[in-house]
């Protein structure tokens, strides 16, 4: 059995500056696995027992780059299978989404997709959905813990009030919170290990990738919300929490 992690080789937004016609400057900003891509690692290395956990990905060139490489297999993956294009940078989420799915069908005996609930640099949160769809099997988000048995996994979703229990049996996908796991910082041996396994390289023909197109019409800044300057005393709790919930955040 083999388990799938999509991962991105992303810029982080911290080095990042945002003009004032609210386009983003990714220029100076480094690229490094997304943050919350090595929770769906962790996850897929517990399931996978002595299976193989792959890891693919879809990006420019620098994803194939021996630090992309030693980056991302040192947390936890076998291998790993990449479209490196640089007209990805270009390429909208249901492109990306396209690709990723044919990285997968490329792997043999695959149960599994795992993913972390979104990337660092966008955070969309849609490319698992648009993944399982591409794949024709069913998506799981805000996954907190996956558990294997005999004839699956059971996973423990978060839903507004609380977690359910599901029982999946079959391929499927798989989106993780980001605290599913404790995640550990990879050692020396750990990237030295990595530089020796493989990544092969797969191109945009080879996978299929959508035509699906998206114009951009317009870049703003968020506008700026005003204060309400609603100070209360430390004994008017249930007023707080009554003006918490009016603003929807209780």
């Amino acid at each position: 059995m083999s388990v799938v992690v999509a991962y991105k080789y992303a810029s982080n937004p911290q080095d990042a500056a945002v003009g004032a016609d609210g386009q983003i400057d990714w220029s100076r900003a480094k690229p490094a696995v997304s943050e919350y891509d090595p929770v769906a690692i962790g996850l897929a290395r517990t399931i996978a027992g002595d299976g193989e956990v792959v890891g693919v990905s879809v990006g420019t060139s620098a994803v194939a780059s021996s630090m992309a490489k030693k980056n991302a297999i040192s947390k936890g993956l076998d291998r790993a299978l990449v479209v490196a294009d640089d007209a990805s940078a270009e390429w909208n989420a249901t492109k990306v989404a396209s690709a990723l799915a044919g990285l997968v069908r490329k792997v043999d005996d695959v149960e599994l997709v795992l993913a972390g609930d979104s990337s660092i640099d966008e955070g969309t949160r849609i490319v698992p959905a648009i993944l399982a769809g591409y794949l024709g099997w069913p998506c799981f988000q805000d996954i907190m813990s996956v558990q294997k048995t005999a004839d699956g996994v059971t996973v423990i979703q978060a839903v507004a009030g609380g977690t359910r229990t599901i029982d999946v049996t079959g391929p499927a996908v798989l989106a993780a919170t980001s605290d599913a796991v404790e995640i550990k910082a990879a050692s020396m041996k750990d990237i030295l290990a990595a530089g020796k396994k493989p990544l092969d390289e797969a191109s945009a023909d080879e996978v299929g990738v959508s035509d699906a197109a998206v114009t951009v019409t317009g870049r703003t800044r968020p506008a700026p919300q005003a204060r309400k300057n609603d100070i209360r005393s430390s004994s008017d709790a249930a007023g707080l929490a009554s003006e918490l919930r009016a603003a929807g955040i209780l």
